[in-house]
């Protein structure tokens, strides 16, 4: 059987990457959520609990991961935030390579990777989508969340590919700048022209 074509979902900070993920899925089309993987690993009981709390002592309880203590100690610490890395990512792999053999019927599957370009992920994908949004709309996005500062959203920022390289390096992208209606009819269109493209092979 051939396998399904693989669609790599990423945008920075903002752009409205998790709407248009839930758009595709919506439309049927089977979507691995890599930030939601590391959560359910991360949560009460989750597989990755026992090493982040050898690795960084004091950053779980009873209840999984404490986000914000093991924020602070992986904020600004490349070396760190590097050593949690090296507990995630195979893990996260491993979860991947489950949901590929579970979705091989199907014709389009998407990987919703925040850092695919930062990662060096885009290899493994066959078309890379991008979300994107003028730089205000991102802005205004991204500090109207809960307990965002300036400073985060530019150290968050400064490790992102910037908007515009991603937008140069895409095969496709969604616009989200405009109404929710538009951004879905674009999406839609999308998944029809990249089922066409997987049927030709």
């Amino acid at each position: 059987m051939t396998r399904p074509l693989i669609v790599g979902l990423t945008g920075s900070i903002g752009m409205g990457k998790s709407t248009v993920a839930t758009m595709f899925e919506a439309a049927g089309v089977p979507v691995f959520d890599a930030d939601a993987e590391v959560r359910a690993m991360q949560c009460a009981n989750g597989e990755l609990i026992p090493a982040i709390e050898a690795a960084f002592p004091g950053t779980t309880g009873p209840a999984g991961v404490l986000r914000d203590e093991l924020g602070q100690k992986v904020f600004g610490d490349k070396e760190a935030l590097a050593r949690l890395e090296a507990i995630v990512h195979p893990a996260v792999a491993r979860k991947r390579e489950a949901f590929l053999i579970e979705h091989a019927g199907a014709p389009v599957v998407v990987f919703d990777i925040p850092l695919l370009f930062e990662k060096g992920g885009a290899a493994a994908v066959d078309k890379v989508v991008v979300v994107s949004a003028p730089a205000e709309a991102q802005r205004a996005r991204v500090l109207a969340r809960p307990g965002m500062t300036q400073e985060k959203f530019a150290h968050i920022l400064s490790l992102q590919v910037p908007d515009a390289e991603k937008r140069e390096r895409a095969d496709y992208i969604v616009d989200t700048g405009t109404s929710v209606e538009e951004t879905e009819t674009e999406v839609i269109d999308l998944i029809a022209h990249l089922r066409a493209e997987r049927a030709k092979k």
